[in-house]
């Protein structure tokens, strides 16, 4: 058994040795911990439900191809593969289908294309906005955004940007 496989257990350990040393009931802290994380799970539930079940019905039905197509001339002259339109469609909003996405692309043109290795970087470089809104707003109460969608989408266009930009400078 090497070193790394103890460090969780002497991390768990360790905090509860400090929280006895400060005369805490650790197992009080603990069940209401995962009180307050269940409460968190079932105000967030719905909006990821309903958020997974709109990506579903957005690639089913035919609509995120039609979309892709339709910006496939302005990504082009922006430097963007046309390919990677529906990784770019789906990466704000669902981070297991934009991994699916990027896996039919890897696929069909290889990773060590130009197109693979945009949507590997890709992937890397932007987050799943609309998730990440729903789960921490959700958490928080929040329900109105403001600024928030426009300007994280704004940061997720840049980061599809960026990472064609950069695969082109770096690999040629």
């Amino acid at each position: 058994m090497n070193l790394s496989s103890l460090v969780i257990p002497l991390l768990l350990a360790g905090v509860a040795v400090y929280g006895m040393g400060r005369r805490v009931d650790v197992y009080s802290a603990l069940t209401h911990g995962a009180e307050e994380g269940l409460t968190v799970l079932l105000r967030i539930i719905p909006a990821l439900v309903g958020l997974l079940t709109a990506v579903s019905m957005f690639r089913a039905s035919g609509a995120m191809e039609w979309f892709s197509d339709l910006c496939a001339p302005v990504l082009e002259l922006l430097g963007i593969p046309a390919e990677t339109a529906p990784l770019m469609l789906v990466r704000p909003v669902s981070g297991s289908g934009a991994l699916a996405v990027a896996s039919d692309l890897l696929a069909t043109y290889g990773p060590d294309s130009y197109v693979g290795r945009v949507a590997a970087v890709m992937l890397g470089s932007t987050e799943t906005t609309f998730y990440t809104i729903a789960v921490y707003f959700g958490a928080a109460g929040i329900h109105k955004t403001r600024h928030t969608v426009p300007a994280a989408l704004t940061a997720d266009f840049m980061g599809f940007f960026a990472s064609a930009l950069s695969v082109r400078l770096f690999f040629g």
